[in-house]
C-alpha cells in the first residue's frame, strides 16, 4: 500500500478547542499532519486520508517538548471556521 504524508500549517488568531482536548489552545500557527493511503484499482491516483494530526503547542513556541494530537477533521475544519468568524467579525466596517 502505497502512503503519503502531508504537512502543512494553519495559524489561529484566537484561542480555539477542539473536542480531543479539555484545554483550550492559545492562538498561533500549528503544523498539520495528515497521511493519506492510495486507493488502489482506479484508472487514475486517489488517496484516502488515514490520520491527521496537530502538533502541539504552536510553531515558534520555544518548549522543548512537542506532542501529535489526532484530531477528527470536521473537529479542526470547525474550530478554524469559527476563528474565521471571529476575525470577520472583528474587522472594521467600510464606514458607510
Amino acid at each position: 500500500m502505497t502512503e503519503r504524508t502531508i504537512e502543512s500549517e494553519i495559524t489561529f488568531s484566537r484561542p480555539f478547542a477542539l473536542s480531543a482536548l479539555v484545554a483550550t489552545l492559545d492562538a498561533g500557527t500549528y503544523r498539520v499532519i495528515v497521511d493519506e493511503e492510495l486507493i488502489e484499482g482506479l484508472s487514475f491516483p486517489s488517496y484516502r486520508r488515514t490520520a491527521m494530526h496537530i502538533e502541539i503547542p504552536a510553531l515558534g513556541v520555544s518548549i522543548g517538548t512537542r506532542q501529535l494530537l489526532q484530531v477528527h477533521p470536521q473537529d479542526l475544519e470547525s474550530a478554524i471556521k469559527k476563528d474565521a468568524e471571529v476575525r470577520n467579525s472583528e474587522r472594521p466596517g467600510d464606514g458607510i
